[in-house]
C-alpha cells in the first residue's frame, strides 16, 4: 500500500486513508519508513461506529491512516511510533480500545486503580517514594508526582494528571463551527491563539477554504503576540525556581507589558476573542499600529537589558547546566516539541511549514549548544524571543483590516490544523458534517512534552525536580479534556 503526501486543505480537505486492522501495524510502519512523523491517534465514530485514526505529517504534508474495527482492537503502534503510547493509553481508558502488544496498558485518564496499577515497579531495599500533589501550594492545577528516589537521586517519576474531566472534546459536538471554537479556546488560557487558530484551520481545511493574506497576517500576529508573553513569562518562573528574585520580578514587568499590549489591541490579555472561523474582524489603524510597534520596541530594549543582567549572575547560571537533561534520542523518539526539543537539537519548528500564516521564509532560532539541559531550555527561549519581537514588528508595519477566506476545491467531512504555539506543536483535527463539528481532538504542546519531563528528572536530585519542571514549563489544564 501507498500513501501519498496530502497538503491540508492546499485543495480541499484532508484525504483519509482507509486501513484494515491486519495492516494497521505494517501500514504505520511504511509511513514512519517513509519519513512521516506521528502527531496524533484518536478515536473518531461514536460507540455506533468506531474508528481509530493516525495523522502523521512530513514537512507541511499530512497524511491519516484510518481503521474501523468491529471489535475495537488493532496492533500497538508504540513500537513504530514511540510517541504514540499516551494516546494509546487514552484511547484504551476513554474509548475501550485494544492495542495488541502493548504492555503494560498502564492507565492514564481511569485515575480509579491502586497505585501499582499506575506506577512503575521498583525493587530494593533503599528506594523510597516522595509523593507530590495533586494539590499543589500555588494556584496552579492538579497533577501528582510519584518520584522512586533513592537517598537524594531519582531513579524514576511516575506522572498522573487528566484530573478535571472537563468534557471539551464532547461538547462540542453538535455543535455549530462557530460555537465549538469556544470549548477549544478554553482548553487552556496560555495557549487560547495557539488552540484557536489550529481549530479554524481545521474547520477551513474541511470547508476547502484557504485564509486572504490579511487574515493570515493577522492570525500570525496573534500567535507571535502568545508566543512572547509565554516565553517571558518562562523566563520568569526559572528565575524563580532558583529563588533569583530579582530575575523574576524583571522578566515578569516585561510579561506584564506584553498582556497589557494585548489588552490594548484586543480587550484582553489571554487574547479571547481574537479568532474566528473563516474571518477576522480585527481593525487597527496606522496610529494603533504604531504605537504597538512602539511598545514593542521598548519590550525588546529592556528585554535585552535584561538578559545581560541575568547572563553575567554566576550564581544563577550555574545552578542549571547539566540539570533535567533530555537527550537528543529521548526527545525524537518521544516526538517532543518546542523549545524543548529545540533545546536538545532537534531542529524543527512548525512556523517553517505553516502555509496558512504569513512566515513567509522564517528561519527559526536554535540555541548554540543544544545541551538538554535546564541552561539549554532558557538559552533556546532567549534567542527566540529576538525572533519573535522582529516577526512583529514586521507584521505590524501596515494597519490591519477585516479579511476573510477564499474557496479552493470542494469541501470534505475532516480538516486538520496544526500551529507552533508557545510550548511548540498544536494540532487540531476536525470532523464536520456539514456546519456542525461531529469530533474534534485537540493534542497540545503540552500533551506531547509531558511523557518527556520522567526522561528529564531521571538521575537527578528531588530539589531539582521543581526547576525542571518549571523549565519544560508545561500545562496542566492542556491535557484535562
Amino acid at each position: 500500500m501507498t500513501y501519498p503526501s496530502i497538503w491540508p486543505g492546499a485543495d480541499g480537505p484532508v484525504d483519509v486513508r482507509p486501513v484494515v486492522a491486519s495492516e494497521w501495524h505494517d501500514a504505520a510502519g511504511q509511513a514512519r519508513d517513509g519519513g512521516w512523523r506521528f502527531a496524533a491517534l484518536y478515536v473518531a465514530g461514536g460507540l455506533a461506529s468506531p474508528v481509530i485514526r493516525i495523522v502523521l505529517t512530513r514537512r507541511s504534508a499530512v497524511q491519516m491512516l484510518s481503521c474501523r474495527a468491529a471489535d475495537t482492537s488493532v496492533a500497538t503502534v508504540t513500537d513504530v511510533f514511540p510517541a504514540a503510547v499516551w494516546d494509546e493509553r487514552e484511547a484504551h481508558d476513554l474509548y475501550g480500545w485494544t492495542f495488541v502488544g502493548h504492555r503494560p496498558m498502564r492507565p492514564l485518564v481511569d485515575h480509579d486503580r491502586p497505585t501499582d496499577r499506575w506506577t512503575t515497579p521498583v525493587d530494593g531495599e533503599d528506594p523510597y517514594q516522595v509523593a507530590v500533589g495533586p494539590v499543589h501550594a500555588g494556584v496552579i492545577e492538579s497533577g501528582h508526582f510519584r518520584l522512586h528516589v533513592v537517598g537524594e537521586r531519582i531513579l524514576h517519576l511516575d506522572l498522573q494528571l487528566f484530573y478535571k474531566h472537563r468534557g471539551l472534546e464532547i461538547a462540542a459536538e453538535g455543535q455549530l463551527l462557530d460555537d465549538g471554537l469556544a470549548y477549544v479556546q478554553r482548553a487552556c488560557a496560555a495557549d487560547a491563539i495557539s488552540n484557536a487558530v489550529a481549530y479554524v484551520q481545521a474547520c477551513e481545511s474541511a470547508g476547502a477554504l484557504w485564509p486572504q493574506p490579511g487574515l493570515a497576517r493577522v492570525r500570525t500576529v496573534l500567535l507571535e503576540l502568545e508566543r512572547l508573553y509565554n516565553h517571558l513569562n518562562d523566563v520568569a518562573a526559572l528565575c524563580s525556581g532558583v529563588g533569583f528574585s530579582a530575575g523574576n520580578m524583571l522578566f515578569a514587568t516585561l510579561k506584564e507589558r506584553a498582556q497589557r499590549l494585548n489588552a490594548r489591541l484586543i480587550g484582553h490579555r489571554f487574547l479571547f476573542g481574537a479568532v474566528a472561523v473563516g474571518r477576522s474582524e480585527l481593525s487597527w489603524d496606522a496610529a494603533t499600529v504604531r504605537e504597538a510597534r512602539a511598545t514593542l520596541r521598548g519590550i525588546r530594549r529592556d528585554f535585552a537589558k535584561a538578559w545581560r543582567e541575568i547572563s553575567f549572575v554566576g550564581s544563577f547560571q550555574e545552578r542549571l547546566g547539566g540539570v533535567g537533561v533530555l537527550s537528543q534520542q529521548d526527545a525524537t523518539q518521544l516526538g517532543a516539541v518546542g523549545p524543548v526539543a529545540r533545546a536538545s537539537g532537534v531542529r524543527r519548528d512548525a512556523r517553517t511549514v505553516s502555509p496558512r500564516l504569513d512566515y513567509g521564509d522564517f528561519e527559526p532560532a536554535f540555541v548554540e549548544a543544544p545541551t538538554g539541559d535546564v541552561q539549554a531550555r532558557l538559552q533556546q527561549r532567549g534567542v527566540e524571543l529576538p525572533a519573535t519581537l522582529d516577526l512583529l514588528d514586521q507584521l505590524l508595519a501596515h494597519p490591519v483590516g477585516p479579511a476573510g477566506t477564499e474557496m479552493r476545491g470542494a469541501p470534505g467531512r475532516l480538516g486538520i490544523g496544526i500551529v507552533e504555539g508557545p510550548r511548540g506543536q498544536t494540532l487540531c483535527a476536525v470532523e464536520v458534517d456539514g456546519q456542525h463539528v461531529t469530533r474534534v481532538h485537540l493534542r497540545t504542546a503540552s500533551y506531547a512534552n509531558w511523557p518527556a519531563v520522567p526522561y528529564a528528572v531521571r538521575g537527578g536530585l528531588v530539589p531539582d525536580f521543581p526547576l525542571i519542571n518549571k523549565s519544560f514549563e508545561l500545562c496542566y489544564a492542556c491535557v484535562d479534556r
